[in-house]
């Protein structure tokens, strides 16, 4: 692999960028092999760019004493939170006009459940918000209030 970079690199001159989704995911030894893959000429120069992305276990698992040697290789983090109240009802909003939707779905009491059960991230709002679709079909409900919404989440998401 360090072969295939260096003449990308060098030879062809461009920089490779390798992106990795789900780091979270990854064991210790795949962590391991990143971190071989950076420690290229000892730290001198870089000849890749690497993106690691993660769900925020990877913050939690990357602050382990283990992957410090990782940690000081990483040239930018970004932590991207979670929507705020008004942006989840215009995320919501949006994919159900791209959907072809053209009435409301789901009442502002609604919204504002599903905001504060999913923090505003965007997988766990798409995530509830696909299982009351699928709960007020089964219904032949055509509006999902809060009620509604709370139901889902005690049936579907309870711990």
């Amino acid at each position: 692999m360090h072969r295939i970079i260096l003449d990308l690199f060098e030879n062809q001159h461009k920089t490779p960028v390798i992106i990795i989704d789900e780091g979270h995911l990854l064991g210790k030894e795949m962590l391991e092999e990143i971190r071989f893959l950076t420690n290229f000429r000892m730290d001198s120069f870089s000849p890749m760019s690497l993106i690691l992305l993660g769900q925020p276990e990877l913050r939690r698992i990357l602050q382990m004493q283990i992957y410090e040697a990782i940690v000081q290789r990483l040239h930018v983090r970004f932590h991207l939170p979670g929507m705020e109240k008004q942006e989840t009802k215009g995320y919501i909003s949006h994919h159900l006009k791209i959907a072809g939707v053209t009435n409301p779905l789901f009442t502002d009491d609604a919204i504002e459940v599903i905001h504060d059960f999913t923090g505003g991230i965007a997988r766990k709002v798409n995530k509830v918000c696909t299982a009351c679709l699928l709960d007020a079909c089964t219904q032949r409900k055509i509006l999902i209030d809060d009620r509604m919404v709370r139901v889902v989440l005690d049936n579907e998401f309870a711990a």
